[in-house]
């Protein structure tokens, strides 16, 4: 059955009367606009995912509207015009604002639906490409044979013909986000889209207009929360959401529906939501750090994905699984990981779980030449990212326990990073993977605990 939301626009009733009738026969959502003004407000309630968009029509004629569109942010989706006279000027003008295709009047009721499907298609694709441009493609399958992963893939594969809300927990890269686009392309929204949404990477003051969009008198912006319409919504690093993001988001969860920044009237939003963390968000909020409704909103289902040095005997499967995968990807000669090799990197902690492995294989792929890789170009490679250094007990550091709960905790985690910061030579790169820690995140509760990286740079 078909899926995706259509809007019509054409001054002319029986045209659009036929048109809505055909394509929700075909299982299209459609909604109609009799002109500009009324297309302007029907795109401010719902994003399309297709507009077919008439040329003449007696208020704005279909070009201005294009151009008005694309000058405002861009289109908000594939345009396929609809023209009963149309010039070859018109055409070139409505190639260049960037419509996707023409269906001329009278209408043949197979091309439009093999254009509508061709156009829906294009843009899914775009979507992907997108997506591939930033996340670095990699399998998705949870691989492993070990008992905590065989009992992680039956749960992943039951909940993924549900559409309840997750609540994944883990180390940072586990593979949490990988997980929920497997369980993604195996649910009934499968055909929609797929969008990350990391708190973490968008600067403060632009974080709602990013997650809601925003609406004033020159235009529509689809937020990251709407362009999930359809589709799943993977919340990263949830904790990272300041308290107002977190309220908002609260509320527009529970209605179902979301306002954009300067709208007024509530936009219905329709998708499942998998939110992914590395942080106690139980014990952020009793420390009032995060809001009790967001939790209990989200931790329908909870998910506890293993690190890796939790489920150490899938690590030879790992590796070959990897080392098939960037040689079939990028072209790389396959190397083979002999036993003594397998059972170094089985001894290994892996803090930088699932995401250090792959990345650690790929290095070995480019690097290495010989088809065996040596266990002297493993010990090589884990040198240069050393395992984290556990400070001795008695090291000068003392807490303060006539200090609240949140103080304490902030006192010993500058103290630790501190140290850590120092082992790592100053070196914010290292200190992430010693820590397990993204980088982005580092930054920000270095900036937060008052850690100025730089000036201890100078200070060496």
């Amino acid at each position: 059955m078909a899926s995706g939301h259509i809007l019509v626009v054409d001054d002319e009733p029986d045209i659009r009367s036929l048109v809505k009738e055909i394509l929700e026969d075909e299982g299209y959502q459609v909604s109609v606009a009799e002109n500009a003004q009324a297309a302007r407000e029907a795109r401010r309630q719902q994003r399309p995912d297709v507009v077919l968009l008439d040329i003449w029509m007696p208020d704005t004629d279909g070009i201005s509207l294009l151009r008005e569109w694309s000058e405002r942010g861009g289109l908000p989706c594939p345009v396929i015009m609809i023209s009963g006279h149309g010039t070859v000027e018109t055409a070139v003008e409505a190639t260049r604002l960037g419509a996707y295709d023409f269906v001329e009047k009278p209408i043949s009721l197979a091309k439009l639906l093999l254009t509508v499907e061709r156009a829906l298609e294009a843009s899914r694709l775009k979507r992907e490409n997108e997506g591939l441009k930033r996340n670095i493609p990699v399998p998705l399958e949870p691989i492993g044979s070990s008992r905590a992963m065989q009992s992680l893939r039956s749960q992943l594969e039951r909940l993924a013909g549900h559409d309840t809300w997750l609540l994944m927990t883990g180390e940072p890269g586990s593979g949490k986000e990988s997980l929920g686009r497997w369980m993604h392309e195996r649910s009934a929204r499968r055909a929609g889209p797929f969008v990350t949404v990391a708190p973490g990477s968008i600067a403060r003051e632009h974080a709602a207009q990013a997650l809601f969009g925003a609406e004033d008198g020159n235009g529509v912006q689809y937020g990251l929360l709407e362009q999930a319409n359809g589709g799943t919504l993977f919340l990263d690093e949830v904790a990272e959401l300041d308290p107002e993001l977190q309220l908002r988001l609260s509320s527009t969860l529970e209605r179902r529906a979301l306002i954009r920044c300067g709208g007024r009237e509530p936009v219905p939003l329709d998708v499942r939501v998998i939110a992914a963390t590395a942080q106690d968000l139980e014990a952020l909020v009793g420390a009032g750090r995060f809001r009790d409704e967001l939790y209990y909103q989200l931790k329908v289902v909870p998910l506890a994905v293993p690190a890796l040095r939790e489920r150490i005997e899938d690590v030879p499967e790992l590796l070959h699984y990897y080392a098939d995968f960037f040689a079939n990807r990028d072209k790389l000669p396959y190397r083979h990981f002999p036993v003594a090799v397998q059972n170094r990197l089985r001894n290994y902690g892996w803090p930088g779980n699932l995401r250090e492995l792959r990345n650690l294989v790929q290095r070995l792929l480019i690097l290495g030449a010989a088809p065996e890789v040596e266990l002297a170009e493993v010990e090589h490679a884990l040198g240069a990212a050393p395992p984290p250094v556990r400070a001795p007990r008695g090291d000068g550091f003392d807490i303060d326990y006539g200090l609240p709960l949140r103080e304490a905790r902030e006192q010993f985690e500058r103290a630790y990073l501190l140290r850590q910061l120092q082992e790592a030579g100053g070196s914010v790169g290292k200190l992430a993977k010693a820590v397990g820690m993204e980088r982005t995140h580092l930054y920000r509760k270095l900036r937060d605990l008052g850690v100025d990286v730089k000036a201890m740079a100078r200070e060496d």
